[in-house]
């Protein structure tokens, strides 16, 4: 049997007016990734949240359309739902994150995660207040910078924000 070359495309994401291809990482809090983008054997990449509750508790990951309880999540009113070229995760009917594709290998995300010491992080302009904005449709700003439209790409991290409120951008 001949040596066989299989291709695969890592997905574009867009998060916060910004475009990451090739970022494994699209989020992460100190050592934790909350946002990643991973490869499936059989299905190539997909998208992966670990889910924290407002009191820091690892309740779940979601990985692609499937959600995998911890005991402490299974105690949780945490759902997914499927609407068409979507999936929404919710927690006590608050959505925690959405995705959308765009395109064959596109990801458009929004999310309100809790981090693993109870920091509330947002991607998301509405609703109530937190400690970090990241809003979705307008720039990713960092004090005076603001982000719009930068295309990273093959960078290990893409946003990392750090418990001592700094924050890097295209982390390598």
């Amino acid at each position: 049997m001949p040596n066989e070359l299989i291709f695969s495309e890592s997905p574009t994401v867009g998060y916060a007016t910004n475009t990451f291809k090739n970022v494994p990482i699209i989020l992460q809090y100190d050592e934790t990734p909350l946002i990643e983008v991973v490869q499936e054997q059989d299905a190539g990449f997909t998208s992966q949240f670990n889910i924290y509750n407002k009191d820091g508790v690892y309740i779940a990951k979601a990985k692609g359309s499937q959600l995998y309880l911890t005991e402490e999540g299974k105690k949780v009113n945490l759902n997914m739902r499927h609407p068409h070229g979507a999936t929404v995760c919710e927690l006590d009917g608050q959505t925690l994150f959405e995705i959308r594709r765009t395109e064959a290998a596109a990801l458009r995300t929004q999310a309100e995660l809790f981090t693993p010491d109870g920091r509330f992080v947002r991607s998301n302009p509405h609703g109530v207040p937190c400690d970090l904005v990241l809003a979705d449709g307008a720039p990713l700003s960092i004090g005076t910078i603001t982000l719009v439209g930068n295309h990273f790409e093959g960078m290990r991290i893409g946003v990392l924000i750090r418990s001592d409120g700094t924050i890097a951008i295209g982390v390598s």
